[in-house]
């Protein structure tokens, strides 16, 4: 059973940034350390801003909790293999609090925030091939076998996303690794490959990636700087509270937050130039949660572009252009004047991207 803790301590690096309790009706309230509030940094600048006081979040649309506690919490893939690992213990995830829920978190999810007192659940590593990896993976999904759910989460590393995945280091560095999902194309480690070439040749950055034993798409970690040091990352629907299920978000939004965030025209551009590569490469998957930025060095910037893709079952866009699932080139430069982008600019990176397009191998 899961212990009954009512708080937990939010740590970065080591110092503490707050505490985050839960109400009896489930809802979370989060205060500063008093320390923090003289040496720290807001870690959410919407809804917690660095003051002292009180902050009681909303009962949606994270059920009582931060969007950036939230994102420290296991989706998709991760968040089914935890339910698995703790119904044979007799738990039922859904009915923990988000504070029970950041305590099973504890050091080991994403980003940089950790969470004290941490709740062991998981203790089984795996050192396998990627070959066996995706068999286990296929046999807990298909639910043929749950035996290796446990061995599957520990190395998932909390993280979110439809499709199966874990962390990986070797000498050139920590990794996502991804894996085929049940419904997937068999190839889709390479068109998330090539799709992540054409971005590269748009001008888009993306962080590092290859392809482990010619299939297993890998990307590296930007939540873990070049000397190892753990950075603190949020998302998009973290920081404006924008769930995904139904998605709701428009690129005017996340525009308008890039340049609030980063105060930099060059970042809005950045942003602006990944809707343009989305809609003309069809990544319909642009919702909320693919989409983030770091604290570092005492400034909010843009992360690296991930998860670029195509989804054959979606059909329209996750994030809307001026309202439009299916938006046009006039969408997107309505979209980007509204945030101070000139015509000329908007059709600039329109027609660099659309050539990037043409010259890359897109599967269609």
């Amino acid at each position: 059973m899961i212990r009954k803790i009512q708080s937990v301590n939010v740590l970065y690096h080591g110092k503490k940034v707050g505490t985050l309790s839960c109400s009896k009706r489930g809802v979370c309230s989060f205060e500063y350390d008093k320390e923090w509030l003289i040496t720290g940094f807001s870690i959410s600048p919407l809804k917690l801003p660095l003051k002292s006081g009180i902050f009681t979040a909303d009962y949606q649309p994270f059920y009582g909790n931060f969007g950036v506690f939230e994102d420290s919490l296991p989706g998709g893939y991760g968040e089914y293999l935890l339910r698995k690992v703790l119904d044979k213990q007799g738990t039922d995830y859904r009915s923990l609090t988000p504070v029970q829920k950041l305590s099973l978190v504890g050091n080991s999810g994403m980003g940089a925030l950790c969470y004290e007192p941490e709740t062991k659940v998981i203790k089984e590593d795996f050192n396998g091939t990627f070959d066996q990896m995706q068999q286990m993976i296929n046999d807990v999904l298909s639910e043929k076998s749950d035996k290796d759910a446990d061995r599957l989460f520990f190395k998932s590393g909390n993280s979110g996303g439809a499709r199966p995945k874990c962390l990986y280091s070797d000498s050139d560095g920590h990794w996502i690794v991804k894996f085929r999902h049940i419904y997937d194309k068999k190839n889709i480690g390479e068109i998330e490959y090539n799709y992540n070439l054409a971005a590269r040749k748009c001008g888009i950055e993306v962080p590092d990636f290859k392809l482990f034993d010619g299939k297993y798409f890998g990307v590296k970690r930007f939540d873990i700087s070049e000397n190892g040091e753990k950075l603190h990352v949020v998302t998009a629907s973290g920081i404006l509270h924008e769930p995904i299920t139904p998605p709701k978000m428009d690129y005017h939004s996340l525009l308008q937050l890039t340049g609030y965030l980063t105060q930099s025209p060059q970042e809005v551009e950045q942003q602006f130039r990944r809707m343009v590569f989305n809609v003309y490469a069809k990544n319909f998957d642009d919702h909320a949660r693919n989409f983030s930025f770091i604290f570092s060095g005492g400034r909010w910037r843009l992360s690296p572009a991930y998860d670029l893709t195509n989804d054959d079952t979606l059909g329209e866009h996750a994030t809307t252009v001026n309202f439009n699932g299916l938006p046009t080139d006039e969408d997107m430069i309505f979209v980007g004047k509204n945030i101070k982008i000139t015509e000329k600019r908007c059709k600039e990176i329109m027609a660099e991207v659309k050539t990037g397009i043409l010259h890359s191998d897109l599967d269609d």
